[in-house]
């Protein structure tokens, strides 16, 4: 191992280790203030990353990751199922109708239903390919027009449509808050919502705010520059 690689390990794990201890801190809370366990999920947000940072956090143990792009994460998960049996990929971006089949073939958790015709696309697919993945829908809290995610003032009707008319099994909710906004209401926006609708996951919070997020009940967070330092461009 050359050195450089060397260091891209160290650095990796010394950061994984760091937000697990956070993660870890922040449930105690949660569980302290509520009464609940709630275990969080770390995904790893591995989109335009190198191969020797994946490789580095696969090696210390990670092993849920996120991506944005059905064909990036082909060309990066596919070789490496083989040797990892324990993978578990989330699709974190925006999935357009024509890439259903290729996501549902692929991916573990999808948590980007966000319109009726991809929610249709989904199930008919995992029907197809006898997979019934876990799914989540986006709600876009701040219902800012370049964001994907349903309004919340629709989720009740569109959560309806995706159990009982698209068979997909809803699970969880995730959402993207506005960067210029207190996360906190939007935390708490899509916790309502989740309760109010009888879903346990809630797949929220990022590198700057995912000890917040797990204050409001997140069970997932989205983790990518804390854990893999800058994208590459």
């Amino acid at each position: 191992m050359s050195d450089d690689i060397s260091k891209t390990h160290s650095v990796i794990a010394d950061n994984l280790d760091s937000i697990r201890n956070k993660i870890a801190a922040a449930e105690r809370a949660y569980k302290t203030q509520t009464g609940l366990d709630r275990p969080v999920t770390l995904v790893a947000v591995s989109k335009r990353q190198p191969d020797e940072r994946i490789d580095a956090a696969l090696a210390v143990g990670q092993n849920v990751f996120g991506e944005n792009r059905v064909q990036e994460a082909q060309g990066r998960w596919m070789p490496r199922r083989d040797r990892h049996a324990d993978l578990t990929l989330h699709l974190i971006g925006p999935l357009q109708t024509n890439k259903a089949a290729d996501a549902v073939a692929l991916f573990d958790v999808i948590e980007v239903v966000d319109r009726p015709k991809l929610a249709k696309a989904l199930g008919d697919e995992m029907i197809r390919q006898n997979r019934k993945l876990e799914c989540y829908i986006q709600v876009n809290t701040g219902k800012e027009v370049q964001k994907s995610g349903i309004a919340p003032e629709t989720a009740d009707d569109f959560i309806a449509y995706c159990r009982e008319e698209a068979r997909l099994n809803i699970t969880g909710l995730m959402c993207i808050p506005p960067v210029d906004e207190e996360v906190a209401m939007h935390f708490a926006l899509l916790q309502t919502i989740a309760k109010r609708n009888d879903l346990s996951n809630l797949s929220m919070g990022m590198s700057d705010d995912f000890e917040e997020a797990i204050a409001f009940g997140a069970t997932a967070v989205r983790i990518g520059s804390a854990v893999f330092g800058a994208r590459n461009s």
